[in-house]
């Protein structure tokens, strides 16, 4: 009888169960849309595949085997402030689900998860908490082999290893990977499989470490639309490859609606999208439904301030920069001031919270090094809350911080930044990084630190002081918090500056509260920080209506006066 565990995001077919190849491959035609079925374990799997290639492929991935019955020569390192426990709650499970979101991972059905956690012995879920806020912020799966169908190796195997890709703590896998390897030695399993696409070399490289070595053990997955870049890498695949983040998420999201992509410049992330007789060119989440004075508006932080304010909406104390007395005089009035160049993006030229006249000098010489007009604004406290407004809904909100390491004890604070950095931009594909320069090396100056002293065990620091995405930020989702006075603040923002798509900035106290400032619109949001947030559905649904679904399996934030749906 073919042995099939059913992961939520997924089923496994466990070859060696199968009478025949034949009873392997009716198991995988049964996946269901929307999911990834593996099979592994086939007796001569590229002989099956050979004979069905339209059907099925080998997948690009090595499998690589720990031998539980020998001693372990790697023994992660702590990882001090964070602790591995089972799953306890559907809340977990959902936690979980939001990781793999994060990770770009296939969901899983939660209830499904929790059902399996509780009443299957043979499935083991393990998760690692924050001891501080209780947050889940890593998972891994694993499946006991012996007890499931009485496994004649006496194996187990791992699955859906994932970490929060913000969480700012380096092993954090490593020590997931281990806890597993513990709990089947315990249960006196003989070894552990796992499967590692074979272009991931950071985890490749974690497993050889702890004693993994690979084994000719093959998967093969049905051809399906998940799956399709892993084994037909068509040459327009490897123009999608090239754009970056905020440009891909609207080709996947175009594709997957039979919308035709043409990449015009990877690059600048430059689209061509085209379905039925209407084609539309988009630069990310920029489209030609943004009109030149929409852009204007944006362009010029002056602007974007007076047009919002004549629409009710409030706005700190500002000045322009004249270079003169008035700058130092303005300083005095308001206490605390943020300087920005007018015209600029990804936090380029800003300086937060200056609050000397020698200060206030040399931070305005470096806005004027991105834009020769200078805005001073008033420091209101608070924190910095970016709402999506697309068609006139709010999509997603979140809260940006700027970035910050925790103290391992024995690291420097440049090692730390450094580690801290290189997790940001293979999270973001490069486009989040902590720069090492003199705003780093003055914010933790202003903290009692150089970069090159010890941070103490535990002590978080924060190391620049904006909460921009690009220079290392942070983002955390608040939609379901927002409070509808902030909501309906972002979406006559956007009614006021005339935009159909755009990332309102706004610093509040509290999300739940309706107290803010509005700080700036940015015409060219990035739709991937918010996943899975449907950012990118919403904006495609704009662009061509007619390929939304129906009903919407979304339903954006309310707002008082304005229409849930269309």
């Amino acid at each position: 009888m073919t042995v099939i565990q059913d992961l939520g995001w997924g089923r496994l077919v466990f070859g060696q169960t199968c009478e025949d190849p034949d009873q392997f491959g009716t198991a995988l035609r049964a996946e269901a849309s929307g999911r990834r079925d593996i099979g592994m374990y086939l007796d001569a799997p590229h002989v099956f595949v050979a004979m069905h290639p339209q059907e099925f492929f080998i997948d690009p991935s090595f499998t690589y085997r720990v031998d539980l019955t020998k001693p372990l020569d790697y023994e992660p390192a702590p990882v001090p402030g964070l602790s591995v426990r089972p799953v306890a709650t559907v809340e977990d499970c959902a936690s979980i689900n939001q990781i793999y979101l994060q990770c770009r991972m296939v969901p899983a059905d939660v209830d499904l998860m929790w059902n399996n956690s509780q009443n299957e012995p043979h499935m083991v879920y393990l998760v690692v908490t924050d001891d501080d806020t209780g947050a889940v912020v890593g998972t891994v799966t694993g499946i006991d082999h012996a007890q499931l169908f009485g496994d004649e190796e006496n194996g187990s195997s791992l699955w859906c290893l994932a970490v929060d890709p913000t969480l700012s703590r380096p092993g954090v896998g490593g020590l997931l990977v281990r806890s597993l390897i513990e709990e089947f030695i315990r249960r006196g399993r003989h070894q552990m499989d796992l499967s590692v696409l074979h272009d991931n070399e950071g985890a490749i490289a974690l497993y050889e470490r702890m004693g993994f070595i690979r084994v000719p053990v093959l998967g093969v997955k049905r051809k399906n639309a998940i799956n399709e870049k892993l084994f037909a890498p068509a040459k327009s695949e490897e123009e999608l490859s090239q754009l970056n983040p905020y440009a891909r998420i609207i080709a996947d999201e175009a594709i997957l609606r039979g919308i035709a992509v043409q990449v015009l410049d990877a690059k600048g992330g430059y689209l061509k999208l085209t379905h039925g007789g209407t084609s539309v060119v988009t630069r990310e989440s920029l489209s030609e439904l943004t009109n030149a004075v929409a852009m204007s508006r944006c362009d010029d932080k002056r602007v974007a301030r007076r047009v919002v304010a004549e629409a009710g909406i409030r706005v700190p104390k500002g000045h322009s920069v004249t270079f003169s007395d008035e700058d130092h005089e303005f300083l005095r009035e308001v206490g605390s001031v943020v300087v920005k160049p007018v015209r600029g993006e990804q936090g380029a030229g800003i300086t937060v919270g200056v609050t000397r006249p020698e200060d206030l000098d040399r931070a305005v010489e470096f806005a004027a090094e991105q834009c020769p007009d200078v805005l001073l604004e008033e420091l209101c406290p608070g924190e910095d809350l970016r709402i999506v407004v697309i068609n006139g809904k709010v999509i997603a909100a979140a809260l940006r911080r700027p970035p910050e390491v925790v103290g391992s004890g024995d690291h420097s604070i440049r090692q730390l930044v450094e580690a801290q950095s290189r997790r940001r931009a293979a999270a973001t594909h490069g486009e989040s990084v902590i720069p090492v320069d003199d705003l780093t090396v003055e914010t933790v100056r202003e903290a009692g630190f150089d970069l090159d002293d010890v941070l103490p065990l535990n002590e978080r620091l924060t190391v620049r002081r904006t909460a921009n995405l690009h220079t290392g930020g942070t983002i955390r989702d608040v939609t379901d918090d927002l409070n509808p006075t902030l909501a309906k603040v972002a979406v006559d923002a956007a009614d006021a500056i005339g935009i159909p798509v755009t990332g309102i900035d706004l610093i509040v106290p509290s999300v739940d509260g309706d107290e803010y400032v509005f700080i700036e619109a940015n015409e060219r949001p990035g739709l991937a920080n918010h996943e899975p947030r449907p950012t990118a559905q919403a904006f495609v649904d704009l662009l061509f209506p007619r390929t939304a679904a129906t009903p919407w399996a979304w339903q954006p934030t309310p707002v008082p006066g304005h229409d849930a749906q269309d």
